[in-house]
């Protein structure tokens, strides 16, 4: 995914009553077993595009996301959902094999299982429960809440967000020891720069009001 270097923060959504009930399954009944090829690598190439993605991408989740925009939902960094929402991977009930991974290392590995195997359909609550979803806000509410929060995450160091992106995904394929080094590593990087003594300083200055 090409990102504009003045953006630091993507939202993915469908507005404040929808996200994705994943494909449409009147075109998934003309595709072909031996002819499958291309239709698979276009929707990976959009959940990578998603997943690798160099920036954050917030999911801020308003309505059903099942199958398919349940996959979609979970390429994203984290979630946000509005009490509307709802999620579901019906893949297994439609005889197609299921994403587990990165799944399961959101939410745990058989608990992953069970959504899968299962194929219920879940309320944001319980979704909320088994932590696939941060936070839920009320109706109506959710467009508005995710954006101050995606506002606040965009005033922050490009570099470093991207580079905490980075590290996030190099640290789930490391040992302990090798992900220690490669965060001590990155600190150095940025502890004592120009950035870091400013923010520090509107934090003190921030504190020191607070206190009168």
């Amino acid at each position: 995914m090409s990102i504009d270097n003045k953006i630091n923060v993507v939202i993915l959504t469908g507005g404040e009553k929808y996200f994705s009930a994943g494909f449409d399954l009147n075109e998934i009944k003309k595709i072909k077993l031996e002819k499958n090829n291309e239709y698979i690598e276009l929707f990976h190439k959009a959940y990578k595009s998603i997943l690798f993605c160099s920036l954050p991408v917030i999911a801020a989740i308003g309505g059903p996301a099942i199958a398919g925009g349940f996959d979609l939902s979970m390429m994203c960094d984290f979630r946000y959902a509005s009490k509307k929402a709802k999620f579901g991977q019906r893949e297994i009930p439609l005889s197609l094999t299921p994403i587990l991974d990165p799944l399961w290392r959101i939410i745990g590995y058989s608990r992953a299982l069970e959504v899968s195997f299962t194929g219920r359909i879940y309320d944001v609550q319980e979704a909320y429960a088994m932590g696939f979803v941060s936070k839920i806000f009320e109706t109506g509410e959710l467009l508005e809440g995710v954006n101050k929060i995606a506002t606040e995450v965009s005033s922050y160091d490009r570099k470093l967000l991207v580079e905490t992106k980075q590290l996030g995904q190099q640290l789930l394929n490391s040992s302990l020891n090798d992900s220690m080094k490669i965060q001590e590593w990155l600190f150095r990087t940025f502890m004592g720069s120009e950035d870091n003594h400013e923010r520090i300083d509107k934090l003190q200055n921030f504190l020191k009001n607070q206190r009168k």
